[in-house]
């Protein structure tokens, strides 16, 4: 996998390169900054398989990175791109996640302590996927509970939001005191109430974009 790496801090930059290279992926080129990011991005003669940023990141140190992100999706709407961060940004986070051309991902950087999984996430965004962080589905869920999701019930919110946290529907009915089928009937109306039907793909995940996507 070819990858093109953003991030200010220069010892995380290259600790971050050497996991990259060591799970057997490229880094085609790195950044410090968000137009640097951007102006890599464009100069470069063949487009990164993924491209993955810090949030955080000059010239602002605020949400520049999820911004240079979503810019080289406006360049090249399908090209796939990670973003890692210590903390939610609301704003631009929603604006990431909800591209509807998928191929995108926002996890916190503790989950790159965790290789395995932190290299499944790279793949499946690279494949077209959406990974979206327990705890940013959480923190972005208690923004409020608008559109699609007046439909629901108290109950079902409940679920959906265990949901987000990544709970399975044996963790679900435990939290809840409910039967397995209890939860899979209340997860079954989720999906009919935000009109994901049984062909759509992962309507897991689907349901909480849904939800993002009307904030």
């Amino acid at each position: 996998m070819r990858i093109l790496l953003a991030d200010d801090a220069a010892l995380l930059r290259e600790a971050l390169q050497a996991l990259l290279e060591r799970l057997g992926h490229e880094v085609v080129a790195t950044a410090g900054d968000a137009t640097e990011l951007v102006a890599v991005y464009r100069a470069l003669e063949t487009a990164p398989d993924l491209v993955v940023t810090d949030v955080r990141m000059p010239p602002s140190r605020t949400d520049d990175g999820l911004r240079a992100a979503l810019e080289i999706r406006e360049l090249s709407p399908e090209q796939p791109v990670l973003a890692l961060s210590q903390y939610v940004a609301d704003r631009y986070a929603r604006d990431l996640l909800t591209l509807p051309e998928g191929g995108v991902g926002y996890l916190l950087k503790e989950r790159v302590n965790r290789v395995a999984d932190f290299d499944q996430a790279l793949a499946a965004v690279t494949a077209g996927g959406t990974i979206i962080d327990p705890e940013v589905t959480r923190h972005l869920l208690r923004q409020g509970q608008p559109g699609p999701l007046a439909e629901l019930t108290a109950r079902e919110r409940e679920v959906l939001e265990l949901m987000a946290e990544g709970a399975s529907n044996a963790e679900i009915a435990a939290q809840l005191y409910v039967s397995d089928a209890a939860v899979r009937k209340h997860i079954g109306s989720i999906f009919t109430r935000l009109g994901l039907q049984p062909s759509d793909e992962n309507r897991r995940v689907r349901a909480i974009l849904t939800y993002l996507q009307a904030r």
